[in-house]
């Protein structure tokens, strides 16, 4: 059972029956409703009509609309969180869906029980503040508004996907500390998450390039990134 969640609905982007077959019995197999597209135009149409909690979308998709197309036209029209599945040597892909806004990736071949993990964590993210959460944390010109999921700069409200929220609100929580790249991936992906640290460049390149001047966020060579 899906923590709070009973039949959260998963749309599955993936063309090869096989897989996107097995990723349907394991997320079932944890109360999850999942819906199946198998091109981009199918996924995006399922996206719109079944209004997901999650879409998890291959990037090798055939036809004229890849993985990555899908990712950047469903970010015009959503916040839903995206778990892309990537093919193992494919570290471009990789960059270029986080930085078109997914919230993470599994690299294929990958165990369903790992993707059902992290689909898991995503969600728990997105849930909701944390208990002891302030409500709006001030990160230079920037409000972190932790309830609503927001991050307004003078007064309008920038759009950042899951991922990029969970960043800012987390260096915004532990303002003017010298934070490494494993701290912030331990903080914001999980200790249970691996991964290149590369992620949380290119997550910290998202944010500057949204929030731009307003955001202090500075990087501390040779050890990561302060906010503050």
């Amino acid at each position: 059972m899906v923590d709070g969640m009973s039949e959260a609905t998963v749309v599955v982007v993936e063309d090869d029956p096989n897989i996107a077959d097995l990723v349907e019995l394991y997320l079932r197999q944890e109360g999850f409703r999942v819906v199946q597209a198998s091109t981009g135009e199918k996924g995006i149409e399922a996206v719109r009509n079944q209004r997901p909690r999650m879409v998890i979308l291959d990037v090798g998709l055939p036809g004229g609309m890849d993985g990555l197309e899908v990712c950047r036209r469903l970010r015009a029209d959503t916040d839903v969180p995206i778990l892309m599945l990537t093919a193992r040597d494919d570290e471009i892909d990789r960059v270029l869906g986080l930085e078109l806004g997914a919230d993470d990736y599994v690299t294929k071949p990958f165990a369903p029980r790992e993707l059902v993990a992290r689909v898991r964590a995503i969600l728990r993210r997105t849930d909701g503040p944390r208990p002891d959460s302030t409500d709006v944390l001030l990160a230079g010109d920037v409000e972190v508004d932790v309830k609503r999921r927001e991050a307004r700069l003078a007064g309008e409200v920038v759009p950042l996907a899951t991922r990029e929220f969970d960043l800012l609100r987390y260096l915004a929580e532990n303002a003017g500390l010298a934070l490494t790249r494993q701290q912030l991936l331990d903080g914001v992906w999980g200790h249970g998450w691996y991964g290149d640290e590369r992620t949380v460049d290119v997550h910290v390149r998202q944010l500057r390039k949204k929030l731009g001047a307003g955001l202090p966020l500075a990087t501390v060579w040779g050890v990561g990134y302060r906010l503050g």
